[in-house]
């Protein structure tokens, strides 16, 4: 019987003060690694299908790109308590032994620019998104060993900003219907707990049901 292979999305959360320790690892900006099955010399084959810059042609870091949205006005972080998580991370994972029997290097990367296409739907835009990179340079150390030769494990890092439309309307007047209230602003709030909450209602074989965000995806 054929093996049956799926896809994993991991999504995690985090705080300001971690944007340093994604980046340094999703970037390789480290000189060694715990991990290791990373192999630094084969970094350069790593994909980003997405990327930011300056001005200048240099890469924003993921701080640099979430600040330039807050002065763009394209995200508020209007009501966020301090311990509020402000960026977010996809991680999307095959088994490696699917894409050795796909075509290895080459497949992986059309299979994950279709995984990032999917991606920027459910972030809400590129604008939100701070760094998109394949990961081509780890190696499967027990696959290799069972084929006698190097078989990489190929995945997709999205960090990203979660975010929710916020309407804001004016204070109800007496007597005024709930449906003619006068809105007064809308705005791009970063939330991920609004984005990715624990229950949500969908609709399946005709049911509504409750079910985890995550889940959905």
């Amino acid at each position: 019987m054929a093996k049956n292979h799926f896809t994993v999305v991991r999504n995690q959360g985090y705080g300001g003060g971690e944007f340093n320790t994604r980046e340094r690892h999703n970037e390789r900006k480290n000189e060694s690694y715990h991990n290791g099955d990373v192999i630094l010399d084969r970094a350069h084959l790593n994909v980003y299908c997405h990327q930011n810059f300056h001005a200048d042609g240099t890469p924003e870091t993921y701080e640099e790109s979430y600040k330039r949205l807050l002065v763009d006005g394209k995200i508020s972080e209007k009501w966020l308590k301090p311990d509020s998580k402000i960026f977010a991370e996809l991680v999307f994972d095959v088994n490696s032994e699917y894409f050795e029997n796909h075509g290895g290097y080459d497949y992986a990367k059309s299979f994950f620019d279709e995984a990032y296409r999917l991606a920027v739907k459910e972030v809400g835009g590129e604008d939100f998104i701070l760094s998109a990179v394949l990961h081509a340079d780890e190696r499967n150390k027990v696959l290799s060993e069972n084929l006698g030769r190097d078989v990489y494990h190929f995945h997709l890092h999205i960090v990203y900003v979660p975010v929710v439309e916020k309407r804001e309307y004016f204070r109800q007047k007496k007597g005024e219907p709930e449906s003619e209230r006068k809105l007064k602003t809308v705005y791009t709030q970063v939330s991920h707990a609004k984005k990715w909450p624990l229950r949500v209602l969908v609709e399946r074989d005709g049911k509504t049901i409750i079910v985890n965000s995550y889940s959905l995806l």
